[in-house]
């Protein structure tokens, strides 16, 4: 076993040969979009990123899904289910088959398993003191979510956020193995703060994020700003706190989006300063939108984070 539950990382790693490693992981959630088609293919997309996040290449895929079939709207069913399939077939991967469950709120994701060279795993272990900190997806999902169910949510704003969800990381993730990096992450449901938390207590570093640089989801601080905040992320800053030093001048609103759980958010990757040009040309490379350099990892007490602004 190279990557177990210890440092809570995206996925279990295990050792098949020297040139060989399979990565598991598994994902599944409520909708948080009307359209069940593009539900299908976030919470595919958001299952497949834990590979990536690993630096591995997704093989197989299986369905889990709880539905109401009692209800008889199976169009409804079929349609996440091709939303899934679409972008399962996007990754270059294979949907093997699945299960199903039946249930009065539908749940879907996926069971993946994907492989690594040994040689090429990314973890959240290795990033060092001076190592920049790149961040690929705006953030701000979770509280177009909310938005969204309170019928406060511009189309322009949900078209944005639902892009964001849909794409997947492989484009991030193949450039991140050309250029060779630290260590990684993706960003998910405990938000930004709580993803870094965990790579910074894995590394056993200290993090420094500066606020003013976080990609954002257009109108994500207006809409923050006016009280569309997610429950979670109140229970993500309850976990997280603790271990996170403010600065006086940080704005609320942007400590607010720190702790937005995000849904298939980006990949947080920790890169040597002498190959973060690299990396860009790489993400240029591939076609991934122009990553933002949100802070670094600096001296202090290991575990914890420091939010300038």
């Amino acid at each position: 076993m190279l990557v177990g539950i210890n440092t809570v990382d995206d996925a279990g790693v295990y050792l098949l040969n020297e040139d060989t490693a399979l990565i598991q992981t598994i994902d599944f959630f409520t909708p948080i979009v009307d359209d069940p088609y593009l539900f299908g293919q976030i919470a595919a997309a958001n299952a497949l990123s834990d590979v990536y996040a690993m630096g591995g290449r997704p093989l197989t895929a299986l369905n889990i899904i709880c539905y109401p079939t009692a209800c008889g709207d199976l169009e409804t069913m079929e349609k996440i289910l091709l939303g899934g399939a679409d972008k399962v077939r996007e990754a270059g991967a294979l949907l093997v088959g699945g299960h199903s469950v039946e249930d009065k709120e539908p749940k879907y994701g996926l069971s993946v398993t994907g492989i690594v060279h040994p040689s090429k795993l990314v973890t959240n272990q290795g990033a060092l003191e001076g190592d920049f900190l790149v961040l690929t997806k705006k953030i701000g999902t979770g509280v177009v979510s909310t938005a969204l169910k309170a019928g406060l949510a511009p189309p322009g704003v949900l078209e944005a956020a639902c892009r964001e969800m849909a794409s997947l990381n492989r484009s991030a993730a193949e450039a991140m193995q050309e250029a060779g990096v630290r260590a990684c992450t993706d960003i998910t449901g405990f938000g930004l703060i709580g993803h870094a938390l965990e790579l910074a207590r894995a590394s056993k570093v200290h993090l420094t994020i500066d606020a003013k640089r976080l990609p954002l989801i257009p109108q994500a601080e207006d809409l923050a700003a006016s009280g569309l905040i997610p429950a979670g992320a109140y229970a993500n800053r309850d976990y997280a706190a603790p271990h996170v030093d403010f600065a006086p001048g940080v704005p609320g609103v942007l400590r607010d989006l720190l702790f937005d759980p995000q849904t298939s958010g980006g990949l947080l990757i920790a890169v040597a300063p002498d190959r973060l040009e690299a990396l860009r040309t790489a993400m240029e490379k591939q076609n991934v939108a122009p990553a933002a350099v949100v802070g670094r990892v600096t001296p202090g007490k290991a575990g914890t984070i420091s939010v300038l602004y």
